[in-house]
């Protein structure tokens, strides 16, 4: 897996302060998305332990609330493989810190199709708090919108939507 950025005190990606890590690679090629050179799978560098322990040094601070995940498209299948090291050793590490990930993937087509064809997607959403679901769709743009590009785009609750088995929108 290649990343395109690690931001150590973000505060537009999730509530509070976060590290975020941008992964590289995505299928869905937006119109007029805000980091289409991600879409390449091999740009920026490769990911590897040493981002990893970088990534949990910056975790490593009361003011930080959590990690978020964006890209890129965290959910294509090469980046769950690498990401799932670095949420599991988060969580390890830092219980009480929470885990957002923004997907151009519906809620609803990981867990029916994901979750069914690739072992790591359903231990993956296990470490999840919360997820920002489906694409950006410019005709829905609105930037009144808090941590969501577009209209379209859910904030989800991930474990209360996994033991419910349906969607449950995070409540800001």
């Amino acid at each position: 897996m290649h990343y395109a950025d690690i931001k150590k005190a973000d505060i537009a990606n999730g509530v509070g302060v976060r590290v975020s890590l941008f992964v590289s690679g995505c299928n869905h090629h937006c119109k007029n998305c805000f980091n289409p050179e991600a879409w390449d799978f091999n740009y920026g560098k490769e990911f590897t332990e040493k981002e990893i322990d970088k990534i949990i040094a910056e975790l490593d601070h009361p003011y930080v609330s959590g990690l978020s995940l964006l890209g890129g498209e965290p959910l294509e299948h090469a980046n769950q493989k690498g990401l799932l090291p670095l949420v599991k050793k988060v969580k390890e590490k830092f219980p009480d810190k929470n885990i957002w990930c923004y997907t151009g993937y519906t809620f609803d087509k990981i867990v029916d199709g994901m979750c069914k064809n690739w072992e790591e997607t359903p231990e993956l959403l296990s470490y999840i708090d919360v997820m920002v679901d489906g694409k950006f769709e410019e005709e829905n743009k609105d930037i009144k919108l808090r941590f969501r590009g577009s209209s379209n785009q859910r904030i989800i609750d991930v474990k209360k939507s996994l033991k419910e088995k349906k969607a449950i929108l995070f409540e800001i």
